[in-house]
């Protein structure tokens, strides 16, 4: 009992010590409307609350961390900029930020929207004064001025991308001589951002964000001072994600470092635990919580167990191989990778990159094998045949042993206990495109039946294209032309998206050379056709991201994100 009195004394004293400081000079306000106030919802909703009392919009200064980094983050609250309801919301994620270190301040800013005004109009304005004082106060409060970040949600999450873009114009005009000091931020943190693209300036997205003349909201000038962002959405986001995709689209063609995390079946609402934490491993990624720690090799965190049991098994019925090829000197094979606890009747089945022109098993799919063992999951990886077979399509002897050997997962699973109709693809570069090539084309058969197997489907009821290759025009063969930029750089062809496509889970490094675009596209078109999936990018990485990764970063915990995409949509049951 003392102790928790003691707790409560002390939460009570830093409520008591709550510091705030008026954004504006007493009489110069921009664009004053006396229908404005300034406070969270939650107090302005309270009886007797008086309004006038509330009119100076303010910043409100969180207890100092324990052990500052040299970080601070804006806290914008969102509300339509009709009011700022997400105080209580934000609070698990402000605990998050100062447990890492960083200095927390909540932006109050004047709502409702201003008459005869853009709707973010006096809200813009208060965010740049906002970040003036705050930029101002950095060798006061012991905190970096060029380590300065903005986080908000839906309407604030719309301030925060007009912070992030448009520093180089003034929303005001200058009332004082703090207004020399630069509004410029250094990185921003917007979450399921409301009006972005053209569909939706000012409500839901009237086409889903999905029309041919949709374009990104004008308000946002991405000018020279554009910083990093770490964008969240959902995928059943009435305020369209297609906003966030196009804004990272256009950091991309400014080779702004970003990311992108998409998450299947959630709605519109601030990030929760724990996938806030890829807003910290973000930051932590870009520098902005100090140095990075040394990377760990993938292939040394996870090592097999003792009791470890692989299985191998042949393709192919001995000369029976569709389409042979000369130039390929092995026969392809599956390894059946056992737990030693089976917890889930669920199989992932594994296809590794090398470009068709070798199968990198042990890079890339005995790490994973081990990961998914860990957790209790049934892996098979496939080695596929290569080089690239002679006057044919370069993936087309890797499809065929691709729905072979799904087939035969199939045919196998009720003789292990494992469910036949609980099968996924996951593949890492050229067998990312190779997964997306089998993953749509379900139905369409890529060599003619063999024996009693190949009368199963090779349908899957998930797949995980990892930083996949050649999924777009720009670049068929080869990295990127155009970083799959442009409007022109479409998806290629070859991949149907029949009615068979399942859900899918990507994750793609930001700066990889096979572009980070052929992942989002692909998602893209997932999301037009009413298919729920998730996407993740990772600032600064580039292919096969996951070699080598420091602790605390998103190349080092990237396996989580498969395994939580699993567990929401109930696959790995």
């Amino acid at each position: 009992m003392k102790t928790a009195w003691i707790a409560a004394a002390a939460l009570a004293a830093a409520a008591a010590c709550a510091e705030t400081t008026p954004l504006w000079p007493e009489g110069k306000i921009p664009d004053f409307q006396p229908n404005q106030i300034a406070a969270p919802s939650q107090d302005a909703g309270k009886k007797g609350f008086d309004r006038a009392a509330h009119r100076m919009p303010y910043l409100d200064w969180s207890p100092k961390p324990a052990n500052p980094n040299g970080a601070c983050v804006i806290l914008i609250s969102g509300g339509g900029y009709g009011c700022t309801c997400d105080g209580p919301a934000f609070k698990p994620l402000e605990k998050a930020l100062l447990d890492a270190g960083i200095t927390c301040v909540w932006l109050w800013y004047r709502t409702p929207r201003p008459e005869g005004l853009p709707i973010y109009q006096s809200g813009w304005e208060d965010g740049q004064r906002a970040v003036r004082i705050v930029r101002s106060q950095a060798a006061k409060r012991g905190y970096d001025p060029e380590r300065i970040g903005v986080l908000g949600c839906s309407a604030g999450s719309h301030l925060s991308v007009m912070l992030a873009t448009s520093a180089l114009t003034p929303a005001y005009q200058p009332v004082d001589e703090l207004d020399a000091t630069s509004c410029h931020i250094n990185w921003a943190i917007p979450m399921c951002p409301a009006y972005a693209v053209t569909d939706g300036l000012d409500g839901k997205n009237t086409t889903g964000g999905n029309g041919l003349d949709v374009k990104l909201n004008p308000s946002f000038k991405f000018d020279a001072k554009t910083c990093p962002m770490c964008l969240f959405h959902g995928g059943v986001d009435p305020y369209s994600p297609i906003g966030s995709t196009q804004i990272y689209r256009q950091l991309r063609r400014m080779k702004i470092p970003a990311e992108l995390h998409l998450d299947a079946d959630r709605p519109h609402g601030p990030v929760k635990a724990p996938a806030f934490e890829r807003a910290i491993e973000f930051m932590r990624q870009m520098g902005f919580l100090g140095r990075l720690g040394r990377p760990v090799a993938q292939d040394h965190r996870y090592m097999p167990g003792a009791t470890l049991r692989t299985e191998k098994e042949m393709l192919w019925p001995e000369g029976k191989t569709p389409d042979p090829s000369e130039n390929q000197k092995y026969a392809p094979y599956l390894v059946w990778f056992i737990p030693e606890k089976l917890t889930t009747k669920a199989i992932q089945v594994i296809v590794p990159g090398g470009g068709y022109n070798f199968c990198n098993f042990n890079g890339e799919g005995t790490p994973v094998a081990h990961y998914l063992n860990e957790k209790g999951m049934t892996v098979v990886v496939v080695m596929y045949r290569c080089p690239r077979p002679e006057g044919k399509p370069k993936h087309l002897s890797g499809w065929q042993d691709a729905q072979r050997a799904i087939r035969m997962v199939r045919a196998e699973a009720p003789r292990r206990g494992l469910d036949p109709n609980r099968i996924g693809l996951m593949g890492f570069s050229a067998g990312g495109h190779l997964t997306l090539m089998t993953a749509t084309n379900a139905k369409t058969p890529a060599y003619a039946p063999v024996d009693e197997i190949d009368k199963l489907p090779c349908t899957l009821q998930w797949a995980c294209p990892v930083y996949p290759a050649y999924a777009l025009t720009d670049g068929v063969d080869s990295p990127n032309a155009k970083g799959g930029n442009e409007d022109d750089s479409e998806l290629v062809p070859e991949f149907s998206f029949d009615d068979a496509t399942p859900p899918m889970c990507f994750v793609h490094g930001d700066a990889d050379v096979w572009a980070a675009m052929n992942s989002v596209k692909a998602w893209e078109k997932l999301r037009r056709m009413g298919i729920q999936s998730d996407l993740h990018t990772l600032a600064t990485r580039g292919h096969c991201f996951q070699f080598s990764a420091s602790p605390g970063t998103g190349s080092y915990t990237w396996l989580d994100r498969i395994w939580e995409f699993l567990s929401r949509k109930g696959l790995n049951k």
